[in-house]
């Protein structure tokens, strides 16, 4: 069993919901083997110590660090939808795929304009766990889409934005180039405004197609994020 522990290397027991989830449901006891994340690329193999369902202590057998590292940073800024559902099941699958940040956008056409981060973030852990990787994504806070162009101006990696008007755009998996890090802007439902396209070509990024179907915004982020994963096993 993978436990999230972020502060590991500050104290060796268990978060409280950790603890508890070891000692009363998992039922585990001292001498038990469990592996452990702190969400910044290092993984653990540990052995229960003290088993508390408050205080669940634990006995650091061997540490590695950078482990199942990603291939690039992928940063999906993304306008959140209007059913929390989809956007939350988003989070859930490009951690799952391997995200390196997310960046929830507030657009012309955005029917969400609030988000709880920390809703979000119980979510992504959970599917940190699930996919064994030792790092956990970034998530920020909700930034408007102008705040966002600004802030990523110097961006030095592959700059995308995907959006349905009928105009010339690239294939996001022929023109990524492996080992890249990127950004991909994914619209609300209602797609990027015809100036938000505008503002972003001026600051750097590139349109992309994600393919022939018009997709959800979910799956579209979803997508962007496999096809930078497929386009660097390649």
């Amino acid at each position: 069993m993978l436990f999230y522990v972020p502060n590991i290397d500050q104290s060796n027991f268990l978060p409280d919901e950790e603890s508890h989830h070891a000692v009363k449901v998992l039922r585990l006891v001292e001498g038990d083997p469990v592996e452990l994340v702190d969400g910044r690329g290092n993984y653990y193999t540990a052995e229960i110590s003290f088993a508390h369902h408050k205080k669940c202590e634990v006995r650091i057998l061997e540490k590695i660090e950078n482990y199942n590292p990603l291939p690039c940073h992928i940063h999906i800024a993304i306008a959140p939808t209007k059913n929390m559902d989809r956007i939350e099941w988003f989070a859930e699958k490009v951690t799952e795929i391997g995200v390196g940040e997310i960046t929830p956008l507030l657009c012309d056409h955005s029917e969400r304009k609030v988000i709880k981060i920390d809703r979000l973030e119980k979510i992504v852990v959970s599917a940190m766990k699930q996919s064994k990787k030792a790092t956990m994504p970034t998530l920020n806070e909700m930034c408007s889409f102008k705040q966002f162009l600004k802030q990523y101006k110097d961006f030095a990696g592959k700059k995308y934005i995907a959006h349905c008007y009928e105009q010339d755009k690239k294939s996001l998996v022929k023109d990524y180039v492996k080992g890249n890090d990127a950004i991909v802007l994914i619209g609300p439902e209602g797609d990027f405004s015809e100036e938000e396209v505008r503002l972003a070509i001026e600051n750097g990024f590139v349109p992309v197609t994600l393919g022939e179907s018009r997709l959800r915004t979910e799956t579209a982020g979803i997508a962007a994020c496999h096809t930078i994963h497929v386009v660097n096993e390649m």
